[in-house]
């Protein structure tokens, strides 16, 4: 299996972009191209309808607002288009897209993570359009960034953002507390107990849509082991006994059952313990840094605004990784229906939205992304702390993880591992239990 990663390359970069951010076409191939005028067929004045399917659902803030924005903007640029935007959150984007895989119907623009476990297959089955790599050549796409979105040195997407996670935390919880920022793992247990003593839950994660909770077992092998690699070997081997992973599940569960996480961890999802975040009721909130616009939404009270901040995951005691090892990979992006029958003003539209000064200048500027894309040129100096602080974060990496690992396998791993992540974090399985499902799981659902 190939590792979808964030390389060593794009962490010297970004350590060019910290220190600013402190200082102040070839021929087509066959592949589908963005051609030169709007219609399917070249012709400008013809209508065309496009369908795009998006998980980006709330369009009056943050990213689902700026990319209806790029939409609008695209369709007064080309008035003989029309865009019909269908978009969900992302569990019930999943199971819709899979309706339109079944139906062999999908949409003329979709939304993919450049994952296996999503992408892989529906590269390999023909359901996405080839784009001509040319086309690109001068949107500045980040080191590794397009990986997730080839197959056999075709290109079938594009990404929108470098993601990777981190602990968001408020600041006036711990002080106010006595408290500071964990040091390493070990310090969990001793903060929730006497944040419980208030009121306050230590942890805020979705835990019924169960993909944070994989991703944050994930961190912990990482913190414990210094890499990803002996995850990525389990996938080799089809085997997931390595003792190290029998021991960060064991210490996974530990710090579940000492009481970190709320107590409605199985019915809340990452849009209910983000909301538990804001209002005070948990202390930290473990997210991806496309949630770095809480800083600048409204919607949050300007006390919690003030005191946001964030941080790197942090070590585990006695573990051989580093606060700098991190779990980065390149996730969300876009790809055009194979079967559209207007392809070319699919292209056109994606092409449009993911020009640098469209997403990534925008994006940067507001403090809703970082890029997938160079955006040295558009720093401001008005950045916000979170957004330094994420820049730091992964600027100063040392190790990016690539793929989580519910994402790295098969549909039906992804699926059984969530599921026994989640009975691991509540307490229905033990460890050995858990690494038991995982073996049977990878042995019956290879991905090669």
């Amino acid at each position: 299996m190939v590792k979808k990663s964030i390389s060593r390359a794009l962490s010297l970069f970004l350590a060019v972009v910290l220190t600013a951010a402190v200082a102040g076409c070839s021929s087509n191939n066959g592949a589908a191209s963005s051609g030169a005028a709007s219609g399917a067929n070249g012709d400008s004045s013809k209508k065309v309808a496009l369908t795009f399917f998006s998980n980006l659902p709330d369009r009056s803030t943050g990213q689902g607002l700026l990319e209806q924005q790029l939409i609008d903007n695209f369709t007064k640029e080309n008035t003989n288009v029309s865009v019909t935007v269908q978009s969900l959150q992302d569990d019930p984007y999943k199971q819709k897209f899979k309706t339109y895989v079944a139906a062999n119907n999908l949409p003329d623009v979709f939304m993919v993570w450049g994952q296996p476990s999503f992408f892989q297959s529906i590269m390999e089955q023909g359901y996405a359009a080839e784009l001509n790599k040319g086309d690109y050549d001068s949107y500045d796409f980040l080191p590794g960034s397009l990986d997730g979105f080839s197959l056999n040195g075709k290109l079938y997407g594009l990404p929108r953002n470098s993601d990777f996670m981190a602990l968001f935390y408020n600041s006036k919880i711990l002080s106010d507390n006595g408290l500071q920022p964990p040091q390493s793992t070990s310090d969990f247990t001793a903060m929730a107990q006497k944040l419980k003593a208030k009121g306050i839950s230590l942890f805020a994660i979705g835990g019924q849509e169960k993909w944070p909770l994989a991703i944050l077992w994930n961190d912990m092998v990482v913190k414990e082991t210094g890499s990803d690699k002996v995850v990525r070997d389990a996938f080799t081997k089809q085997d997931f006994s390595d003792p190290k992973l029998l021991q960060a599940s064991t210490d996974f569960q530990k710090l579940a059952k000492s009481g970190i996480f709320q107590a409605s961890i199985s019915t809340d999802k990452t849009a209910d313990a983000q909301n538990l975040f804001a209002q005070g009721k948990a202390a930290m909130y473990y997210s991806g840094e496309w949630d770095m616009s809480m800083a600048t939404n409204d919607a949050f009270s300007e006390d919690f605004r003030k005191n946001l901040k964030v941080m790197a995951f942090p070590t585990a005691e006695g573990g051989s990784g580093k606060l700098t090892d991190i779990m980065g990979w390149n996730g969300g992006g876009y790809a055009v229906s194979a079967k559209s029958p207007n392809k070319d003003a699919a292209v056109k539209l994606v092409n449009y939205i993911l020009k640098p000064e469209n997403w990534t200048k925008s994006g940067w500027e507001q403090g809703l992304i970082v890029p997938a894309q160079k955006f040295t040129d558009y720093m401001t100096g008005k950045e916000t702390e979170v957004q330094k602080s994420l820049v730091n974060i992964l600027s100063t990496a040392t190790s990016t993880s690539g793929t989580p690992v519910n994402d790295s396998g098969s549909a039906q791993f992804k699926t059984d591992f969530e599921t026994a992540v989640q009975e691991l974090a509540t307490g229905m399985i033990k460890p050995d239990k858990f690494i038991q499902t995982l073996n049977d799981s990878v042995k019956a659902n290879p991905v090669s």
